[in-house]
C-alpha cells in the first residue's frame, strides 16, 4: 500500500504541473521566437520581452521539478501560483476584446483566464495544505519540503 500511496501522491503533482513541464517548457524552447512574439504582445519591446520568456522558462522548469522532488516544493508551488495569476492577468485578459456575449476571444480568454487561476489555487494547497493549522508553517518555514512521499507510521 505504501507504493501505491506514494505514487499517487506522484501522480497528483505531476497532473498540477505537466501543463508546464514539460509542455509549456517544451514549447518555449522549440519555438522560442514565436513566445517572445507573444510575450511582446504585453511588454512591446524584444529585449523585456526575450527576458519574460527565459524567466518563465526558469519558473516552470525548476519549480515543476521542486514540486515532483519534494525539495522547497511549497515554496516552488507558492512561485507557480503567482505565475498562474500573473500570465492570467497578462495573457488571459477576456475583458479587453469586448466581444465577451457575441461568442468571440472574449469567451475563449474568459474561461483560459479561469484556468489559469483555478491551477493557482490547485498550487495554493500545495504551499498551504488543505486546513488552516499549516499556513503558519509555511509562512515560518518556508523553503521547508511538505516531504509529499513519506509515509507516516499510523497511516502503515
Amino acid at each position: 500500500m505504501a507504493s501505491f500511496s506514494i505514487a499517487v501522491a506522484f501522480g497528483v503533482r505531476l497532473l498540477l504541473v505537466m501543463l508546464f513541464l514539460p509542455f509549456s517548457a517544451l514549447d518555449k524552447i522549440l519555438n522560442f521566437r514565436g513566445a517572445v512574439g507573444q510575450a511582446k504582445q504585453a511588454v512591446h519591446a524584444t529585449a523585456p520581452a526575450t527576458a519574460l520568456i527565459l524567466a518563465g522558462l526558469f519558473v516552470e522548469i525548476v519549480m515543476s521539478l521542486g514540486i515532483l522532488t519534494g525539495i522547497a516544493d511549497r515554496l516552488a508551488a507558492f512561485i507557480l501560483a503567482g505565475y498562474c495569476g500573473v500570465t492570467a492577468l497578462l495573457w488571459k485578459q477576456f475583458w479587453k476584446p469586448g466581444d465577451f456575449w457575441s461568442g468571440g476571444k472574449g469567451r475563449e480568454l474568459f474561461w483560459d483566464f479561469w484556468k489559469n487561476l483555478a491551477l493557482a489555487g490547485g498550487f495554493l494547497l500545495v504551499t498551504f495544505g488543505t486546513g488552516a493549522s499549516t499556513v503558519e508553517s509555511f509562512v515560518s518555514h518556508p523553503f521547508a519540503s511538505s516531504k509529499p512521499y513519506r509515509i507516516s507510521e499510523t497511516a502503515r
